[in-house]
This record gives structure tokens, sequence and C-alpha cells, in this order.
């Protein structure tokens, strides 16, 4: 009984999951222009997307801010979460604790809001900067830092402490142990931490509307402002593709995880026979 239940609820989830995606992915393949009504299976939306100007204008747009924001993310949180986990006393740690994470609980039209006022007072003041890509890039970057230290510091109380003391007694100075002890250990976590962020930053429309100007549209600001007009099956096309470039990086990272940890564990079983066999 409890199996069947929990089968069935299962399933209940996955379906109030991914049954809107698959029925979207489902009729951008439709022929008719009109969403709702299925007419034959066709590609012609998918070409029409490929001649469309905005959209691909978008698409790079979005690409470009997401991966350039994503770096940023990984290369500010990567300190943040180091200097929280290896330094626990120093004047304004709990601020910066807080104030690090506060972008995660923070709703994204007040820190949309608040970058913006921000950004009009130093262009009023200094004369730059326009809104554009940078501003974006800007406040992408400000939330994705908060979501990379997250992700960062879980592994880094994962991580073993005594490596970098043998790493110590060695002679190694503190700036070589991060190199060569800490920083490697930590890459599937900073993958981890750019493939998140450069989701998040992919798939934003508040910060983005808020901090973009004129010719800087990303393509979930197109998808929603043409969406607002009324559904086009061109939207669909653009969503599938949207959707097939995340699942094949979520995939791809999961390969890629798997392989890490197989690594790994043979390396520990290699190093626990050859210390067997010395004794």
């Amino acid at each position: 009984m409890n199996s069947k239940f929990g089968r069935a609820w299962l399933i209940a989830v996955y379906v109030f999951l991914y049954l809107p995606i698959v029925t979207l992915v489902i009729y951008s393949f439709n022929s008719s222009p009109l969403v709702t009504v299925w007419s034959h299976a066709s590609v012609k939306w998918y070409i029409a997307l490929a001649a469309d100007d905005d959209l691909i204008s978008a698409v790079g747009l979005s690409l470009r801010v997401a991966f350039y924001s994503a770096l940023i993310s990984v290369f500010f949180g990567t300190f943040t979460a180091f200097v929280l986990h290896h330094y626990h006393r120093f004047a304004g740690r709990t601020l910066l604790s807080s104030m690090s994470s506060s972008p995660l609980v923070m709703p994204d039209v007040i820190v949309g809001l608040s970058l913006l006022l921000m950004l009009v007072s130093v262009q009023n003041w200094l004369g730059f900067p326009e809104r554009g890509l940078f501003t974006i890039l800007l406040g992408h970057a400000l939330l994705g830092t908060a979501y990379a230290a997250v992700v960062i510091k879980a592994r880094l109380h994962e991580m073993d402490g005594t490596l970098d003391e043998a790493a110590m007694d060695l002679g190694c100075k503190p700036f070589q142990v991060f190199r060569l002890i800490t920083l490697p250990l930590l890459v599937p976590a900073l993958v981890s931490a750019f493939l998140l962020t450069f989701t998040l930053s992919f798939d934003d429309v508040v910060l983005s509307s808020f901090l973009s100007g004129p010719g800087y549209s990303t393509l979930p600001m197109v998808i929603f402002s043409r969406a607002r007009l009324g559904l086009n099956p061109s939207i669909n096309a653009a969503a599938t593709v949207m959707i097939a470039t995340v699942t094949i990086a979520v995939v791809a990272f999961s390969i890629y995880q798997s392989r890490i940890s197989k690594q790994r564990q043979r390396e520990v079983a290699l190093a626990y026979s050859e210390n067997n066999q010395t004794a």
C-alpha cells in the first residue's frame, strides 16, 4: 500500500512538474499558427526562429551576460566562501556573512529597484555608466555571487582540513596551499557554481528589465514581451531551444561529476592498497 502510494505520488509530482514543459515542446512542432490548435508536425517555426534577427540578437546578449556574470560570480563567490570558512574572527565577519547571502532571500524586484536607483545616482554624479550590457552584467553578477558563495562554502565544509595542515607542515605558504590543495579539490564545486549562476542569469527577467537600456533586451525579456501580446508558436520554439540548452548542460555536468566521483574513489582505493602493501 505504501509502495503503491509512493509510486503514485512520484508520478503525480513528475506530471505536475514536466507536463507543461512537454506540452510546450510538442506544440513547438505544430504547423498551425494557432498555438492551441494542433494541425500537423512541422519545423517551420524553428526555421522562422533562425531568421528572426531580434531573437538571435537577444540570444547572443543573454549568452554573453550569462557567461561573464557566471565567471565574475564564481570569482567573488570563491573568495567570499574562503574568507568566511577559514577566518572566524575579524571585524565585520557577521556583516559580510549576512550581506553576502541577503540577495538569496530578497525579492528580485527590490534588488533591481535598489540597483537602478544607485546606478542612476552614480550616472548623474559621474556621467556613467549608461544602462546596457554593463549594468545588466553588474546585477546578474551581484545575485550570482550569493549563490556561488553558498555552493562553494558547502564544499569547503566537506573538505578535510588536515590536508591543508599537512601542506603547511611541509613548508607550503598559505597561497601555495590554496593553489595546490584547496583549488583542485574545489573544481567540482566551481563548475556547479558556474552552471547554476549561468542558468540563473540566462533565465532572469526582473533584474534585466530594471537594468537594461535601449537596444539591450535579453532573450527572456523578448519572450516575455511577445507573450504579453499573445501566444506565438515561434515563442514555443525559442523556449524549447532554451530548455534543450539547459538540459544538455545539466546532463553534461552530471556525467562529469559522476566520472570525477568514480576517479576519486579509485584513487582512494589505490592509496589504501599501496598503504597496506607498504605496512
